[in-house]
């Protein structure tokens, strides 16, 4: 494997994505939801996160999770884990925005990933779900699978822009797209719904991807 488009190619050619749940594969992109999920999603399974946003149907709005009760909060997220630190972080990321900047389109279209990384409990990957899924924004997403399909491939990173900029360079110089953040999102996706089919714990299972390989 030469370049990032050959692993999108072939993730194509395999059927992914798989999970026609969204255009842009996160569910109920381009809306806040996405930034909660962002948060909710660290460290457990998108099952459990459904369960949380489904509590917390009526209430996903920006001005809603500002000033909601954190014991209510946190009840609600239960379902996700870390139920207790997650609140207190998607509490003080709600206020921050409406102090920042007054509403969730004015965020959509001025947030930088700076700002982002400046929030509590926001890391990278979170900080570029939210640009890339809920602001439409050009930034492929790393993930620990991300990681471990390119090592087992012979490729090692030693930081996550490292990861990105590679993913992202093979896309930019061997795609004409006119909408790179549409392209970027679906990846992501199609890197996850291969992971989950064929990383087996540290074990990464290629051979059916190497086939497909041009």
């Amino acid at each position: 494997m030469k370049s990032s488009y050959e692993l999108y190619l072939a993730l194509k050619k395999m059927g992914y994505l798989k999970e026609q749940r969204d255009g842009f594969w996160w569910p109920n992109s381009g809306s806040f939801e996405v930034v909660v999920g962002a948060i909710l999603t660290q460290q457990t399974k998108w099952q459990k996160v459904e369960k949380s946003l489904a509590n917390l149907e009526g209430k996903l709005s920006l001005e809603e999770l500002a000033s909601i009760d954190l014991k209510e909060l946190q009840t609600l997220i239960k379902p996700s884990g870390f139920y207790n630190t997650k609140a207190k972080y998607i509490k003080n990321l709600c206020q921050n925005i409406l102090d920042e900047f007054g509403s969730f389109e004015k965020f959509k279209d001025e947030v930088s990933r700076e700002w982002l990384l400046e929030q509590k409990g926001i890391g990278e990957e979170s900080a570029d779900s939210i640009l890339c899924y809920a602001c439409y924004r050009e930034v492929f997403v790393v993930d620990s699978y991300t990681d471990r399909i390119l090592r087992a491939f012979g490729y090692e990173f030693e930081t996550y822009q490292d990861i990105q900029e590679w993913m992202q360079r093979g896309i930019v110089e061997n795609l004409e797209e006119d909408n790179l953040h549409k392209v970027y999102a679906r990846f992501h996706g199609k890197v996850v719904e291969f992971a989950k089919d064929f990383v087996k714990g540290k074990r990464v299972e290629v051979e059916e991807l190497k086939l497909n390989l041009l």
